[in-house]
């Protein structure tokens, strides 16, 4: 196999200001902004170490007064009662709460470590932890520590961090995940967009051993940059029950891992972004730039539909030579609704990037189901761990390398061994119902959890071997043909709110966001480039199998071969977010 070129760590150059680094400096950087009584708030995302973070600014900084924020919390058992009907009783799935920071506060608490603060005579007063900035409003100086969700999940794993306002480290990292994607995670967001415009300084404390600041304007001159160009974020890549080999060799990952059964090269909810600031590389969560700039980034009518959030999703499944992955059903829009909160579901394809000959896919029903003895026999494995033969009952298809499937919800699928796949889905990535996972063991040696009772209301048991093949299987239409490039649809479903698109080319090919977000990857090719036909922003070069997303404030760009793919036919696959414009216009190549 050829020497990998694709870049795990993307970056993104910022010009014009400088970012220092380590306790020392960032107390220099600090120390100037003080008068004779000053406050310095350090409010902190979920994850952060605060207790470095304190310890490391009061040692440095020698303040007058230290004042943790958590202390004026409400007690662990209040908050594990305020918690306890979103976090529910399911070993995957809670309920979207509507929670605010200040629900964790204990309003006396807050009440007095305000009044002492406000009793310090003079010199620095230093306040840090999650709601610094609510303890202690319009200080002089409010600098936040960010922190990216993958980070917090690899802290999670080591024991290091527990959910907010508690001390369970030691519970297993599905319940932590869980609690922190219902909970912990959309508490923090609300709180941090309060005070984005706010911030005087972001601090990252990603690698604890090497803490780095900037100042608010920098970030902001980041992001405002960022939205103007096309960008990748950080991938990250995780092993897993199923997992191959071939993410190892195409994206030059560890080799000493059992196996990479995911890549999220675009889940902007977990991935990060990395801003080099002269000689120093500053990593902060991508959801910050959606959170700032969600009309520039994703379009005012995506806005307008899904506020913002980032909408498309796009990462790899790896099974080649591993196994399948388990066999699983997604949830209706009204049944997401109802049970967990989420305003949409997670219609879905898979986008065979490579496949041996002998890779297949279950999808759809057989036409002959019966879906009481499916059920029943579902529920016999997994009540007493009998064998369930799937292909009774679902339908197996081979696929080939560059076929498209498409999984609009509440049909029954799951790819098989011996293939990669581009996942490209609705965001909500966590709402898998698994039906039968082939007996196995997750990689902690405990069963992996199932929802049967979820699958089993969703299940579209009309889906069979007829209406799969004739609905979502390569149903792929030439869109436009010139000369050097040809552009197909190649799904999603009609129900989903996600258009795909695969450009075939050896020349220069014209793309238009045409007002909405884009999200591509290089399916084909080594190399190509995507430029600016008024120069708007510098050429940016891509790499096989790199996902990348064009701001729908970009307008029009063109992607032409590049480096080692020229001479060669390349392509790319395209999504964006069906908008009535490109409803009506859906066949035109101005508009996608």
């Amino acid at each position: 196999m050829k020497k990998s070129n694709y870049d795990k760590f993307p970056e993104i150059k910022v010009s014009g200001h400088s970012c220092v680094v380590s306790w020392e400096a960032i107390a220099q950087t600090l120390q100037p902004q003080l008068a004779d009584k000053a406050v310095i708030a350090v409010d902190c995302y979920h994850g952060v170490d605060t207790v470095n973070v304190l310890t490391s600014l009061e040692e440095k900084l020698q303040p007058s007064a230290v004042f943790d924020a958590s202390a004026a919390f409400k007690s662990e058992g209040q908050i594990n009662e305020l918690v306890k009907e979103y976090v529910t009783d399911d070993p995957v799935f809670g309920y979207i709460a509507p929670l605010h920071l200040t629900d964790f506060f204990d309003a006396q608490k807050l009440a007095a470590m305000r009044e002492e603060i406000e009793k310090v005579p003079n010199g620095l007063v230093l306040v840090v932890g999650v709601g610094a900035g609510l303890v202690y409003p319009n200080p002089d100086v409010l600098v936040y520590a960010d922190m990216p969700r993958w980070e917090i999940q690899l802290r999670f794993r080591r024991d290091k961090v527990g959910s907010l306002g508690v001390f369970n480290e030691t519970e297993s990292f599905s319940y932590l995940y869980k609690r922190a994607f219902f909970v912990d995670w959309r508490v923090c967001d609300r709180h941090k967009k309060t005070l984005m415009d706010s911030w005087d300084f972001l601090l990252d404390t990603t690698n604890p051993d090497t803490p780095k600041l900037i100042t608010g304007t920098a970030f902001k001159e980041a992001l405002l940059q960022t939205i103007s160009q096309p960008f990748r974020v950080v991938p990250f890549f995780d092993p897993g029950p199923w997992g191959g080999q071939w993410l190892k060799e195409v994206i030059d990952l560890d080799r000493s891992e059992q196996n990479f059964a995911w890549g999220f090269d675009c889940v902007p909810e977990e991935n990060s972004l990395l801003y080099r600031f002269g000689e120093n590389v500053v990593e902060v969560p991508s959801l910050d730039l959606v959170f700032a700039h969600p009309r520039e980034l994703l379009g005012a009518e995506v806005f307008e539909t899904f506020g913002d959030e980032f909408p498309i999703r796009f990462d790899f499944l790896d099974t080649m030579e591993g196994g399948n992955l388990s066999l699983q059903v997604h949830p209706l829009t009204e049944y997401i609704q109802e049970k967990f909160g989420m305003p949409y579901t997670q219609d879905e394809s898979y986008y065979m990037l490579e496949a041996k000959e002998d890779a297949f896919v279950y999808l759809g029903m057989k036409d002959n189901v019966v879906p009481e003895k499916m059920l029943h026999e579902l529920e016999a494995a997994q009540t007493h761990g009998h064998y369930f033969e799937a292909e009774n009952h679902v339908e197996k298809w081979p696929i080939k390398k560059h076929d498209h499937v498409l999984i609009p919800a509440g049909t029954v699928h799951c790819s098989g061994a011996n293939s990669v796949v581009l996942e490209i889905s609705a965001t909500p990535y966590i709402f898998t119902f698994k039906l039968w996972d082939w007996g196995r063991m997750g990689l902690d040696g405990k069963p992996r959890p199932i929802s049967l009772e979820h699958g089993k209301n969703v299940i579209q048991w009309d889906r069979t071997t007829q209406w799969t093949q004739q609905n979502i299987i390569n149903k792929v239409e030439l869109v436009a043909e010139e000369d050097g490039w040809r552009e197909e649809r190649t799904g999603l479903h009609e129900g989903s709110f996600i258009e795909t698109r695969r450009h075939w080319f050896s020349k220069a090919v014209p793309h238009h966001t045409n007002g909405v977000v884009n999200v591509l990857n290089l399916i084909e090719g080594a190399e190509a480039i995507v430029e600016s036909p008024s120069n708007a922003f510098a050429p940016f070069v891509i790499h096989y199998a790199e996902t990348f997303i064009v701001p729908a404030a970009v307008g029009a760009y063109t992607i032409r071969p590049y480096g080692a793919g020229e001479g060669k036919e390349c392509a790319t696959l395209k999504a964006y977010v069906r908008t009535p414009l490109h409803f009506n216009a859906k066949y035109s190549i101005t508009k996608n």
